[in-house]
């Protein structure tokens, strides 16, 4: 059997050896991690997070781990695309950095958040959506939907079904009866009453693939909210004024493509078209909401059956935030808040305080150097985000960022290429394929309406924000000539 540190080196983490902390032969008492993520679930479809959606559907147990834990109002996410953020969380590291700058393969041969859990002595295991595209690696326990997945009867790919090619699709496929979200809370819940090994913390991920478009709900939510009419955001009709041409040629928009419902030759006015089709959107996505949230319930009360909710660290979020007719969107991409932010709630019973809010600047790159501190690891050399585990005591650090670097790299729906920066008081994006700048006041113009880049008044703060990017582009190793052409799957290397 190897050694420790030999294990270390075989996963590529031989640097990390002399940092990971000393393991009882006894009793571990180090904390548990549970970490629930969705797919596209926007912040203000929960309800504790007081939006325009929170009276007409309230999301019961998601608040639950908001009224005893922590929830953050800026989380950020690095690049608002599924893949590259599921990326960024495991490795630590930016799409540039660790090579996923689109829907393509995450390079296993990389230090990852599983790798160092699993070498730290955690159990480690994930069930549901992946979307790495190549086998897992670092678990000891995985059943991954093979890319999207199915809403219904869906099929998996389990850990020793996997196909030798190296790719998640190519394994072989277990089909399960029932909706997915009920399926992977199935399979969460066997993992913690029946796979974790007593002996031994865990780190799980229980991943859902609800609410992603298509929006397809357990067949017992389908009356849900069917009576209700559900109220607009108050951009839902935006006319794009002052932007950039961004907005005007996306195709994401409400009425086009996945929320095409209502046809022009049935309702010709397209104001109240787009009212219509934001209705069918919003309830379907919303019936899947309620499915994760009555399914996190079950989870939670599997937890306290078996007396693991006083040493497990719970955390919900999603892989980005996501656009609910906000300007007239769905789906995410832009640098614009709504698909920028996260939700993110964490319950730490005994260590985070009950009830507590925090509104500092956490990337999705931070979530793997936190976790491990707070199992008594330290990140990998290669990470670039950074721990809060000082915030989730209460305490920002003084030199805590006030500055995060995004860059979205062209794929589908037609949305520009863009990069920016944001503070906790202003926006500046630039849309690299177009040369366009948006300049937005965050205090003023919260729903971001008017673009100012063009003011007089806006020169300081522009000059300022151009030092700014260009100080993180450096800092952080991006080329803004580097389109994500070339990915860096691993694959190339055999």
């Amino acid at each position: 059997m190897p050694s420790r540190r030999q294990f270390l080196q075989s996963m590529g983490l031989g640097a990390a050896a002399a940092m990971l902390p000393s393991v009882s032969r006894g009793a571990d008492e180090r904390p548990n991690i549970l970490y629930i993520m969705s797919d596209d679930h926007a912040a203000p479809a929960i309800s504790a997070y007081g939006s325009f959606l929170a009276k007409v559907a309230p999301t019961p147990n998601l608040d639950r781990i908001a009224r005893e834990g922590m929830l953050f109002r800026n989380c950020l996410v690095t690049n608002s695309i599924c893949t590259p953020s599921r990326a960024a969380i495991f490795t630590g590291k930016y799409a540039h950095k660790n090579g996923v700058y689109k829907f393509t393969a995450l390079d296993q041969s990389q230090p990852t958040l599983p790798k160092m859990m699993q070498a730290a002595g955690y159990h480690t295991g994930l069930v549901g959506k992946y979307h790495l595209h190549s086998n897992p690696v670092g678990l000891d326990f995985w059943s991954v939907l093979p890319g999207q997945g199915c809403y219904h009867d869906p099929q998996f790919v389990e850990m020793g079904d996997e196909h030798p090619s190296g790719w998640v699709k190519r394994g072989k496929r277990t089909t399960y009866q029932g909706h997915s979200s009920d399926v992977i809370a199935d399979k969460a819940i066997h993992y913690l009453t029946n796979v974790r090994p007593k002996d031994k913390p865990f780190y799980f991920c229980c991943q859902f693939k609800a609410p992603h478009d298509t929006w397809e709900c357990a067949k017992r939510y389908e009356g849900y909210l069917a009576d209700v009419d559900i109220p607009e955001p108050t951009t839902l009709h935006d006319d794009y004024a002052t932007r950039s041409d961004a907005l005007r040629t996306t195709g994401q928009k409400i009425g086009v493509h996945h929320t095409n419902y209502v046809k022009p030759d049935q309702e010709p006015d397209e104001r109240k078209r787009r009212s219509a089709c934001y209705q069918i959107y919003i309830r379907k996505y919303l019936r899947c909401v309620k499915g994760i949230d009555d399914n996190v319930g079950r989870i939670l009360d599997t937890l306290e059956k078996l007396g693991l909710e006083k040493n497990t660290i719970v955390i919900y979020t999603a892989d980005q935030g996501f656009f609910l007719g906000e300007h007239g969107l769905y789906d995410k991409r832009f640098f614009y808040e709504e698909s920028l932010r996260m939700p993110f709630l964490v319950r730490w019973p005994g260590r985070v305080k009950a009830g507590s809010t925090n509104e500092d600047l956490v990337l999705n790159v931070d979530f793997a150097p936190t976790l491990l501190e707070a199992v008594g690891a330290q990140p990998h050399p290669e990470m670039q985000g950074r721990s809060f585990l000082p915030i989730l005591d209460g305490t920002t650090p003084a030199d805590w960022r006030e500055a995060m670097y995004y860059r979205y790299y062209v794929s589908h729906f037609n949305t520009e290429p863009h990069y920016g920066v944001r503070t906790k008081t202003h926006k500046l994006i630039y849309y690299d394929r177009t040369k366009q700048w948006e300049l937005f006041d965050l205090r003023t113009d919260p729903n971001e309406l008017r673009n100012i880049i063009d003011a007089p008044a806006s020169a300081p703060i522009v000059k300022t924000l151009k030092a700014e990017l260009t100080r993180l582009q450096t800092e952080l190793g991006d080329d803004p000539k580097d389109d994500g052409s070339r990915p860096r799957t691993g694959f190339e290397k055999r």
